[in-house]
């Protein structure tokens, strides 16, 4: 697995915040290059994303597997991404193309390394 380096966000990583992640698996190889490109556009954003804690991209790309483990100030905050135009705009071009899944857990302080360590376990299922 391929993983970013972490992008941090705007608000604060300490107390309590909301972890996400996702694993999109594509139908088809070649739309990896289309997910990447999508996924780092998105990237860009991040230092102007309000209650964005930070996140990681990753990439498995002969699985035809992507996604991201986001942490957020609130589950407001990462609703607020979700609605974003430019968000949308990407679900709805992929969609059809493949397969969502996803989970959130709270965490209180968390630790980057442990927090890695528990999306990992998820992606592995």
């Amino acid at each position: 697995m391929l993983r970013s380096a972490w992008t941090p966000g705007p608000a604060d990583a300490h107390g309590h915040v909301l972890v996400s992640v996702t694993e999109f698996t594509a139908d088809h190889l070649w739309d990896m290059p289309r997910i990447y490109r999508a996924g780092t556009r998105l990237t860009r954003l991040w230092p102007t994303l309000e209650g964005a804690v930070g996140h990681w991209l990753w990439l498995e790309p002969l699985r035809r597997r992507s996604g991201s483990v986001s942490l957020w100030e609130s589950d407001q905050a990462m609703r607020n991404f979700v609605k974003l135009p430019v968000h949308l705009q990407i679900m709805r071009a992929f969609r059809d193309r493949g397969s969502l899944r996803s989970t959130t857990w709270t965490a209180d302080d968390p630790e980057l390394s442990d927090t890695w360590r528990q999306a990992s376990e998820f992606l592995r299922q």
